[in-house]
């Protein structure tokens, strides 16, 4: 059980801003944060921290350098997570504060280990930004962004874009079917609301094709990439998501679907409620919690349970990772930035765990990497580098 004595929440809080903490302070903060169930308390602790600054000081930034020498250990350490992980309480509070918790020590790390900088060669490379393209049943395409507002005319069909996201208004049919298509290339992201109210996330190097008007028997849209999906419930229509030769059938849920061409598996996560995936003629009923992976290369249809946190990290903007390769890491780092990942040699295969904001400088992604791992990199153009 962890301290209830605020005040040593606020010398925790102290020690962390002023990067001075030992790694068994930034332990017990972890946990605290990990293990705390209202995650107004931890605002509450961040508010009274920050009132208690003189009205002359500035708020303190981390020298992520600094954190690093001083929670890093001299003696050999085997690959351990610095605190379990319960990213939604623990990221939000400590995100805020130092922009990142990734969380693995290097086995060989010591206290002179100085975080290893990435070279970068070129413009800045900023991280992703609301944009998109609708392409309508006639073939016409529209550019989407966050700037302004407009609405947009297709036949029978309103659409509003505002604030980075596009919201149909239930038309009426003219007899005949009519599909729009929306796409984010790599670097982008958009929300959608289809006719019937069912909110739609796209990920990057995502699309969504779907009709302007439902039928009155099911509700089915087709899907590339990745996708957030919650569901308006109507019993009388289903609403089915198409994956090439994988369905998803549900009532009214929330779930994501990764369906990248370069991973080796298609998974829908079901966050609430309950979905019906079918591949090859396998059905499995999926339970909150778990996760349908179709492998791409078998073809075989499995069920296992499931880190909702990493899986909808994407859609509130971080990048949370679980035991996870540099390979796939640096798989949705080329998808956000819109970089090309070059191997120069074969990556290191650590295992990653923990958390960084989506927000972030490309430059800013690969030094964390860099400071948790054994492999550096080197940015040239559009290009990134894999070295030793």
């Amino acid at each position: 059980m962890m301290p209830q004595d605020t005040s040593r929440i606020r010398y925790l809080l102290q020690r962390y801003t002023s990067s001075t903490c030992t790694r068994q302070e930034l332990e017990e903060l972890f946990a605290y944060i990990a293990e705390t169930p209202d995650e107004s308390t931890l605002h509450e602790f961040m508010e009274d921290f920050y009132r208690d600054l003189p009205s002359t000081e500035v708020l303190p930034e981390v020298d992520h350098d600094s954190v690093y020498r001083n929670i890093v250990s001299p003696a050999p350490l085997q690959r351990k997570r610095v605190f379990p992980l319960r990213y939604a309480a623990a990221a939000a509070v400590l995100v805020a504060v130092a922009t990142f918790v990734l969380l693995w020590l290097r086995p060989d790390a010591s206290p002179e280990t100085a975080i290893p900088m990435a070279q970068q060669a070129g413009p800045v490379i900023t991280p992703g930004t609301n944009k998109a393209l609708l392409t309508l049943a006639d073939g016409t395409t529209i550019t989407l962004d966050s700037a302004g507002q407009q609405v947009i005319n297709a036949g029978n069909t309103s659409i509003s874009r505002r604030n980075g996201q596009l919201v149909y208004n239930e038309g009426k049919t003219d007899g005949h079917v009519h599909y729009h298509t929306l796409s984010t290339p790599r670097g982008g992201q958009f929300r959608l609301t289809l006719p019937d109210g069912t909110k739609v996330w796209l990920n990057s190097a995502s699309s969504l094709r779907y009709p302007t008007v439902f039928s009155d028997k099911d509700r089915s849209v087709e899907l590339q990439g990745q996708g957030y999906f919650e569901v308006a419930q109507n019993a009388a229509q289903p609403f089915k998501v198409k994956v090439n030769t994988m369905e998803v059938q549900v009532l009214g849920t929330g779930f994501d679907i990764m369906a990248y061409g370069d991973e080796a598996s298609v998974n829908t996560t079901l966050v609430e409620g309950a979905v019906q995936v079918k591949a090859g003629g396998n059905t499995r009923l999926l339970k909150p919690g778990q996760q349908g992976v179709l492998s791409t290369d078998q073809h075989t249809l499995t069920v296992q349970e499931a880190d909702i946190q990493k899986i909808i990290a994407w859609k509130n903007g971080l990048f949370v990772f679980n035991n996870m390769t540099l390979t796939a890491i640096l798989r949705e780092v080329a998808r956000w930035y819109d970089v090309d990942i070059v191997y120069t040699v074969t990556p290191s295969n650590e295992l990653y765990g923990g958390g960084i904001s989506r927000s972030l400088q490309l430059s800013g992604v690969l030094n964390l990497l860099e400071a948790n791992g054994f492999n550096h990199f080197k940015i040239e153009g559009r290009k990134v580098l894999v070295l030793p």
